[in-house]
């Protein structure tokens, strides 16, 4: 182990998860699904998505813009969809609530859509998408995020990261998942450079004033970039369009400006559709999810690798072996347990 990282247990950093949640003020029903959020992350190896989000937790219940005893509304506007208002709290309640609902109407129905409303979102969207496929179904979700990025041939930042995630079942012990930010990278993997002192690759974000840079904060400062330009830049538009206005919610721009400068997690909405392979092959789903089977055997028989593989070989490792955490990073969140650090 290196002198500047402690090992701990995946169930040791979700206790301490939810005893800082706890002490920020969260009801249990968040406390639990915002923290268990943050073990996975820690334990798939997803470190910007791990503990270091306690500091982000505590910076936007702290600034005011979470309901920290928020009780999900259930809606049921049609035999296909299910609307879940989240009354300001965290995205991870909505998704408990609207899981079961959303299977069973898949299963009725052959396909539905969750809509997750006024929720605040800081995490990955692959154990939305993960879950959803151990369920047995195909599943996508998309979300918005603050306007943080610029479009191609653009300086101004309008999009949010814009995450796209997609689950396929899988026989075996692991579904077909990917889960990507429409921007270059992820906002807290830019954040993580920055607290490290480390230079971001070209291609990532602008300074202020719109020229190209490797320095994080001012990155952060300016705009972060699409990837894949004209192409990332559309599909950061779509998703902002059907997870924005075609569900009721905010745009990322309309998120920032309602965060008035705060500096806290996106306020907005997720949109989740899910498919039943049965609602379209009825017996034979089986059959042609086998045949599936060849297009990953295609592709890993190549030596390629299939996303997910990394988080789930360190999932494996950490349930194992425990996880190691920056010492540094512990000592800012023991610092919110005794009131020293403000967030």
């Amino acid at each position: 182990m290196d002198d500047d990282k402690v090992r701990m247990t995946v169930g040791e950093v979700r206790e301490l998860a939810e005893t800082v949640l706890g002490r920020l003020g969260l009801a249990e029903p968040q406390v639990n699904a915002v923290a268990a959020t943050i073990a996975a992350g820690e334990r798939d190896g997803c470190t910007a998505h791990g503990l270091y989000r306690l500091l982000v937790c505590a910076h936007t219940i702290r600034a005011g813009k979470v309901n920290p005893d928020a009780e999900p509304r259930i809606h049921d506007p049609a035999p296909g969809v299910v609307r879940i208002d989240c009354q300001g709290g965290y995205a991870q309640i909505g998704f408990d609530a609207g899981r079961p609902l959303i299977n069973d109407k898949a299963r009725r129905c052959g396909i539905a859509a969750l809509a997750i409303n006024n929720c605040i979102h800081f995490a990955a969207l692959w154990p939305e998408v993960e879950a959803l496929a151990r369920d047995g179904l195909v599943a996508f979700a998309f979300t918005p995020s603050h306007a943080w990025v610029a479009p191609a041939g653009g300086t101004a930042p309008l999009f949010g990261t814009n995450p796209i995630a997609f689950g396929w079942p899988r026989p075996g012990p692991h579904p077909f998942v990917f889960d990507f930010a429409t921007s270059a990278t992820a906002r807290g993997e830019i954040e993580l450079h920055r607290r490290e002192g480390r230079r971001i690759p070209l291609g990532w974000g602008l300074d202020p004033d719109g020229d190209p840079t490797t320095d994080a904060a001012e990155a952060l400062a300016g705009s972060m970039l699409t990837f894949g330009g004209h192409k990332g830049s559309a599909l950061a538009a779509m998703v902002e369009l059907i997870a924005g206005p075609l569900i009721g919610d905010m745009t990322s721009a309309e998120s920032l400006a309602a965060d008035g400068g705060a500096g806290a997690s996106p306020l907005g909405g997720e949109l989740i559709i899910a498919i039943d392979p049965e609602g379209f092959l009825g017996g034979a789903a089986a059959g042609h999810l086998t045949r599936a089977e060849q297009l990953f055997d295609g592709i890993t028989g190549q030596g390629a690798r299939l996303p997910s593989e990394r988080r789930y070989q360190a999932r494996e490792r950490s349930l194992a072996e425990g996880v190691e955490v920056h010492a540094g990073l512990l000592k800012e969140i023991e610092a919110l347990l005794d009131g020293t650090l403000t967030a």
